[in-house]
């Protein structure tokens, strides 16, 4: 095989493989055109604080290796985290503005990897949340300075309180008479 074509092989095969990435998200894109973040912040919400942010990804709920390209969070990107007294606004560089609300937050907590970045421990923020249709998602940022512990406080205090199912639990004492 000369030169030439070994080169043509190669160029061939690399531009087989750019290919089908495309495909592939093009197909992961369809997939998940139903999966939509809610935007826009409410009017008279108190900003408390701001953060600088990278923002990771969003993947299924507890599977972080499973990205979902929810609309507007499809790409990764710089931008702002606004913690609100009504929930929490992430301003990414060239979309608009998610917002959410604290009644659609699940669990705020550390994650040290998901697609595309492994951390330190603990070096990401993951914030689980549920897409119009009740579905739960992670969503991970990446803090562009300082220390995450501060900023994961200000934001579990806007998780609503899971009520407790055994303490609600009404049914009539196992006696074992049935045995």
């Amino acid at each position: 095989m000369t030169r030439e074509i070994a080169i043509a092989v190669m160029i061939a095969f690399a531009l087989l493989i750019l290919a089908t990435m495309l495909l592939a998200w093009r197909r992961r894109l369809r997939r998940d055109a139903g999966l939509t973040a809610p935007l826009g912040v409410p009017e008279h919400a108190e900003v408390l604080r701001r953060d600088e942010v990278l923002y990771v990804s969003t993947t299924r709920h507890d599977q972080p290796l499973e990205r979902l390209a929810v609309a507007p969070l499809a790409y990764r990107a710089r931008g702002e985290l606004a913690v609100t007294d009504r929930g929490v606004a992430l301003c990414l560089d060239g979309t608009p503005t998610v917002f959410l609300a604290a009644s659609r937050l699940v669990n705020i907590d550390r994650a040290t990897v998901t697609i595309d970045r492994v951390v330190e421990p603990g070096g990401l923020v993951r914030i689980a949340w549920r897409v119009d249709g009740g579905t739960v998602v992670d969503s991970y940022l990446r803090l562009a300075t300082g220390d995450p512990h501060d900023l994961l406080t200000d934001l579990q205090r806007l998780v609503p309180a899971v009520p407790d199912p055994a303490a609600t639990d009404t049914a009539a004492p196992d006696t074992g008479a049935a045995r």
